[in-house]
């Protein structure tokens, strides 16, 4: 007999059938009701033993924790909170679990003491919801731009090239750290080294997919990005998933239709198909926010929430819009603002983007036209040569979770602007030849998939919503 999982038992509901299902022991209650759980759904199923038909030593082997295989008929449920419950007429166990040193016990874990046991805390309830959610993420992308004419391009992980100009990168090399081998001057000779170059992991696929977009259209990168950024806080990790979409033919405006109706997609589709996963995860964070003061909480339940960025129309204006209404917002008179705003050109700071989402448009925003000095090399010079094509998009309790812009396409200027940062022409020749052989208007985008998974789910440190983060100090598991 084929196993089912408890997700497909539950939906088709066979009363009276004989099943087989193999999942880990939630609870053991009384040597007779068995709470069993396979990740396939935030539910449990009860499973009924009579505990004379079994032998004492392998009912032992039943705690929280253990992996069963269990047989046995169908049947309605005289309890509460199921419809149905499975009479157990055989029990095999995959492995035991010590309850002496389980650490996973049916009660509540701190996410700080979780996050300690990262390759097990996905056996919790929260956890598993979340991951569920980023999966189904994952897959709404992917439909996404599939369905929308765009082709998957894998970027190099391995790189030349700081695409962000930020310099705060991993290095990858083959030489000996204790001894490598040096220039006249004294500098490491890296045409030692593997690839006969400094190489690092990446910051962003942007300028590779730029290359294909000039070819293929429409295409966009999902994969693992690295920032070596000395940041313990609950918004940064140092290796993380982007989407970056890069569009051939695309002007700015396009590119901001693209990207809202990008986000407002992937949650409608999580939406419908993660109901159980949001309900449970949207009464988690009540029942946390019912601890805070009144003036932390959040506006809106997570459900809530996330229709409201599915049906309303994102709110656009110019960062000089936007630094007036900073500069003269209460907040920044008070000197409320950890960073005051002065003067046009001030870099905004999560503060200034979540007062813009949250206090006075209340609701997501898309800043454009930003000043050129605060902006990467690549973003498109405007006509008054002080701002470029760059947009941000502002979610409340995240800040900015996408960043794009239209990109330069024209020679002389990029070329002016990489000499202007003292970007050698030879180490970017070929993003350059882009420029010479049939140039076009184009854009893009990024976005982090971990900031998009821990709106979606409430969740209020970025740790917890991807399965082995990768913090300063901390590369565990």
């Amino acid at each position: 007999m084929n196993s089912l999982s408890i997700k497909e038992i539950l939906a088709l509901n066979p009363v009276g059938q004989d099943v087989v299902v193999n999942g880990w022991v939630k609870t053991f209650r009384s040597n007779r009701f068995i709470a069993l759980n396979d990740g396939s759904t935030i539910q449990n199923i009860q499973c009924v033993v009579d505990f004379e038909s079994f032998d004492d030593a392998l009912l032992k082997q039943i705690n929280t924790g253990a992996a069963l295989k269990l047989t046995g008929t169908l049947v309605e449920s005289l309890g509460k909170g199921q419809n149905v419950e499975i009479q157990v007429s055989d029990i095999f166990v995959h492995g035991a679990a010590d309850p002496e040193t389980y650490p996973i016990q049916p009660k509540k874990h701190s996410l700080e003491f979780l996050r300690e046991k990262a390759h097990l805390r996905v056996r919790t309830n929260t956890f598993a919801a979340v991951m569920r959610v980023r999966s189904a993420l994952a897959f709404a992308i992917h439909q996404y731009f599939t369905q929308n004419g765009f082709y998957y391009f894998h970027a190099p992980i391995i790189t030349g090239s700081d695409a962000e100009g930020a310099g705060e990168m991993f290095k990858v090399t083959t030489l000996d750290g204790k001894n490598p081998p040096l220039n006249e001057d004294g500098s490491i000779d890296y045409k030692e080294d593997f690839f006969g170059k400094e190489t690092n992991l990446t910051v962003s696929g942007q300028l590779e997919a730029e290359a294909y977009a000039m070819a293929l259209g429409k295409v966009y990168t999902f994969g693992p990005t690295f920032r070596a950024e000395n940041s313990n806080t609950s918004r940064h990790l140092a290796e993380f998933w982007m989407i970056e979409p890069e569009m051939a033919f695309y002007d700015l405006d396009a590119n901001m239709d693209l990207a809202e109706d990008f986000i407002k997609n992937v949650i409608r589709y999580v939406l419908d198909n993660c109901q159980e996963d949001l309900a449970f995860l949207e009464k988690r964070l009540l029942d946390e926010e019912k601890t805070k003061p009144q003036i932390e909480r959040s506006e809106m339940p997570l459900i809530e929430k996330l229709k409201f960025i599915v049906e309303n129309n994102f709110k656009r204006l110019t960062y000089t819009e936007a630094i007036e209404i900073l500069r003269n917002c209460k907040p920044n008179k008070k000197k409320k603002f950890q960073y005051v705003i002065d003067d046009w050109g001030a870099d905004l700071q999560s503060e200034h983007e979540r007062y813009l989402v949250e206090k006075h448009f209340k609701c997501p925003v898309i800043l454009f036209d930003y000043p050129a000095k605060i902006k990467a090399f690549y973003m498109r010079l405007n006509e008054d040569g002080k701002t470029v094509r760059a947009m941000d998009i502002l979610f409340p309790g995240i800040g900015e979770i996408v960043g794009g812009s239209q990109r330069e396409e024209r020679l002389d200027v990029l070329k002016e602007k990489m000499a202007a940062l003292n970007i050698p022409e030879e180490e970017l020749w070929w993003y350059l030849d882009l420029r010479k052989f049939g140039t076009a208007v184009h854009s893009g985008f990024g976005l982090g998939f971990e900031r998009l998974v821990l709106f979606a789910t409430g969740m209020g440190n970025i740790r917890d919503v991807i399965p082995f983060p990768r913090t300063p100090q901390n590369a565990e598991f």
